[in-house]
């Protein structure tokens, strides 16, 4: 059996896998706090587990990790960070300082499909989807490398969050939950170019979570000419349908 990453559970979805495996629910509040609060890369370090639990664990699941390639910091304290994922494909993840406010944009996929002129990513093209597990490891480890508390977060690096709504919605889920990263859902942005049926399904997750949409230009034409997908997402006089 092919063992699953355990960061890719909420901690609901943790109770039901434990079930499975005859462990008790309350064990999935504990994993979560090795896992996000204190940051353990493996199952032997959980000390307040039983040893034949964890390798019963150890047996079924593993503790994802994404590695870091190379860090560069300007002069203003903000730092970029390359991540290596699995498979060697690499993302970017920032983090950005003000005052108390430490702010990380990260990464929805390695790549992006739609092209905007503006923007880096979508130069060399959509590679993949990234996982749960690696969209919450970006903070994780920027907590870990720096020693910052990440207290606002914004979905605005690689990749178009509404293209891989369902991984996004679960990292949004793990990052805001007390017993995972507890960033506070009104500290969560999720910034989109216009892709309709996500910001549809983005309303209903049940969070106080920010959007923010990339507009560039007010009117059609000239955003056509920035983002191709203005095509199929044109900028409309109408009134637009409450999402609350």
């Amino acid at each position: 059996m092919d063992k699953k990453d355990i960061k890719n559970f909420t901690v609901e979805e943790l109770k039901k896998e434990l079930s499975r495996l005859l462990v008790p629910s309350y064990r999935s509040g504990q994993l979560f706090g090795w896992v996000y609060k204190k940051l353990v890369t493996e199952f032997s370090e959980m000390s307040d587990i039983p040893l034949d639990l964890r390798e019963k664990l150890a047996r079924n699941y593993y503790i994802g990790q994404i590695r870091l390639k190379d860090k560069l910091r300007s002069s203003d304290g903000t730092e970029k960070f390359l991540f290596e994922l699995s498979d060697n494909n690499l993302i970017e993840t920032v983090l950005i300082r003000s005052g108390e406010r430490s702010t990380l944009c990260i990464s929805t996929q390695a790549g992006c499909k739609h092209a905007c002129a503006f923007c880096a990513s979508g130069t060399k093209g959509f590679t993949r989807d990234l996982s749960s597990s690696e969209i919450v490891d970006q903070v994780l480890s920027a907590q870990k490398i720096t020693g910052d508390r990440i207290n606002n977060l914004v979905f605005m690096g690689m990749g178009e969050p509404m293209d891989n709504y369902d991984n996004v919605a679960k990292a949004i889920i793990i990052i805001n939950s007390h017993e995972g990263i507890d960033i506070g859902s009104r500290k969560i942005t999720v910034s989109t170019c216009g892709i309709i049926p996500g910001i549809e399904k983005f309303s209903d997750i049940g969070l106080q979570a920010n959007l923010s949409l990339s507009l560039h230009a007010a009117d059609n034409k000239k955003r056509n000419s920035l983002m191709p997908v203005n095509s199929r997402s044109r900028i409309s006089s109408r009134p637009a349908r409450s999402l609350s």
